[in-house]
């Protein structure tokens, strides 16, 4: 019974509909947003028009369906595939690697009618066609009249490293599942932050408590006036304060440093800073407001202590320009930063308070999916090595000649009527 279940777990059936579930609910996780709140799931899956009618919210989060890849089902859907993979490797694919080691003499004429190609040849020089044979890069051994060459024996060892990488990746996967997390921090310019604002984890997840410090954000512009990139520059703190690690970062160019990761990945302008005739700094946030799928940044100036009469401020760029508004709506002027304002000359605007977007991610799982791949693209090559096999018996005056091959027939049909030309 134990070699019967181990046969079966090594199907390839088996593992063929183990796989297609995996696919199933991996797209249902790409489809359904992962590691959302409540909320979200009550909006987008309501109870009363599900999705295809089975799909609500209450279902999503019964089955886990809103963090799939954590979920215990889809993990044991993994570790049940990989088991198949190990399973079918060990029972199949080495002793398959094993056999083709083996030298398999053929000893009667009969056996060479089961071979995709053969024939028998009349007055030839065995010599000439063993160095044919040779000369084409085959290992030739024998036994008396009894000829067996084989070439491309490393081309049987690709469906095994095929098999090792997928358990690799399997492995890659279900580590990143369950000891990966990812943070969302927005920090202001010049402040320190630790990692506190996770959006997803998994259970065995160490989150890092180190102290960072953002040392300075700006942005370029295109000649169009347009973002072309934005960086941050970035310090990592040890307990005392001291700087242990700096690196300026931006899009496509992230900073590593003890297995965290650090992307930029947003910006925003949260503040403006005023000084008035008495060289006292005012501070006033800005809000963000998207007009044509571009961000402005407004905020409202008050000219007395009431604040019933102001300017509104318009920005939609972190290089100081900015155009005021009276309250009913009229344009009043445009000036830069340290220029005064239209406010009796009263008020300097003097900063532009700006915050960088980071994210933050840990996943141990990530070097074994790389190098799982690796592998993955090291047995495609391997897999285009075609492995065969040529058999001779000398009989008298004749000699009997046939040969298989695992791929591409029709090459080594050319090849084997050229070596008995």
């Amino acid at each position: 019974m134990k070699q019967q279940f181990l046969k079966y777990v090594a199907n390839l059936r088996f593992a063929i509909l183990n796989l297609l579930l995996i696919a199933l609910f991996s797209i249902l996780g790409t489809i359904i947003e992962q590691d959302q709140s409540i909320e979200t799931y009550k909006v987008n899956y309501p109870l009363i028009h599900p999705v295809f009618g089975l799909i609500s919210w209450k279902t999503i989060l019964y089955f886990g369906l809103d963090h799939v890849y954590r979920t215990w089902w889809f993990i044991s859907l993994i570790l049940i595939f990989g088991t198949s993979l190990f399973t079918c490797t060990v029972l199949q694919q080495l002793p398959a690697l094993k056999i083709a080691r083996r030298c398999q003499f053929f000893r009667t004429s009969l056996q060479f009618k089961r071979l995709d190609v053969s024939t028998t040849i009349k007055n030839k020089s065995l010599n000439a066609l063993l160095f044919n044979i040779k000369h084409q890069k085959y290992l030739i051994f024998q036994q008396k009249n009894i000829f067996y060459c084989y070439k491309g024996l490393i081309g049987k060892i690709a469906p095994i490293i095929v098999h090792f990488s997928m358990i690799l990746i399997l492995i890659g996967s279900i580590v990143s599942s369950l000891t990966a997390f990812k943070s969302q921090e927005i920090v202001p310019k010049t402040e320190l932050f630790h990692i506190q604002n996770i959006v997803s984890n998994g259970p065995f997840a160490k989150i890092y408590r180190i102290p960072n410090r953002v040392n300075d954000f700006w942005v370029t512009y295109s000649k169009t006036n347009t973002v072309e990139q934005f960086y941050s520059d970035l310090s990592i703190l040890n307990e005392n304060g001291d700087e242990i690690f700096q690196k300026t970062i931006y899009v496509n160019s992230p900073a590593k440093y003890n297995g965290l990761t650090y992307y930029q990945s947003d910006w925003n302008l949260i503040g403006l800073r005023l000084k008035n005739n008495n060289l006292n700094i005012t501070q006033y946030p800005l809000i963000s407001l998207l007009k044509n799928k571009e961000k402005i940044w407004v905020s409202w100036i008050p000219s007395n202590k009431e604040q019933s009469s102001g300017v509104t401020v318009l920005t939609n760029n972190l290089q100081g320009y900015f155009s005021l508004y009276d309250k009913s709506g009229k344009f009043l002027e445009n000036i830069e930063l340290n220029d005064a304002n239209f406010l009796n000359k009263e008020f300097i605007f003097v900063d532009l308070i700006s915050s960088t977007g980071l994210q933050v991610k840990v996943d141990p799982g990530i070097p074994l999916i790389y190098i799982g791949f690796g592998f993955l693209m090291i047995s495609t090559l391997l897999s285009y090595i075609t492995y065969s096999q040529i058999w001779i018996i000398q009989n008298q005056n004749n000699l009997f000649i046939g040969g298989s091959t695992t791929r591409a027939l029709f090459e080594f049909e050319s090849e084997f009527f050229q070596l008995i030309k």
